[in-house]
């Protein structure tokens, strides 16, 4: 059985404001349908849609070919370094990517706060959770 989802919840989901879920609700790009109370409900299934029909994410130009495909473009929020590694934060998009990094790398990539990155996430475990129901 598929989820519905209210309008709240996908923007929630897809870090966007309610209002842009309406307005894609309104626009067709969101099919919706209306519960028993006149509430819009989106459907798992047509949510799923929408995102793989989606546009791809916004990657600069002139990067390296390579062979990972989950690639998170975003803001550099942090940097913390000490004498052999680094943590690098980047918020793209909903999504907060953490590196620990070697120190020299973070040099050389001369990262700060503001800088648009990328992080390319290439890894050969993902746990899948599902939350519990409400």
């Amino acid at each position: 059985m598929a989820t519905d989802y209210r309008p709240g919840r996908v923007a929630e989901l897809l870090g966007v404001s309610v209002d842009t879920v309406r307005r894609w609700c309104d626009e067709g790009r969101l099919r919706t349908s209306r519960s028993d109370g006149g509430h819009r409900l989106i459907t798992g299934t047509d949510l799923a849609r929408y995102l793989r029909e989606r546009a791809d994410a916004f990657e600069p130009d002139g990067l390296p070919a390579q062979s990972a495909r989950n690639r998170f473009t975003g803001i550099v929020t942090r940097v913390e370094t000490d004498k052999l590694t680094a943590v690098v934060e980047i918020q793209a998009g909903p999504h907060r990517v953490v590196s620990l990094m070697t120190r020299e790398a973070a040099d050389e990539l001369a990262l700060e706060p503001g800088d648009l990155a990328v992080a390319a996430v290439k890894a050969t475990t993902v746990v899948v959770e599902v939350p519990p129901s409400p």
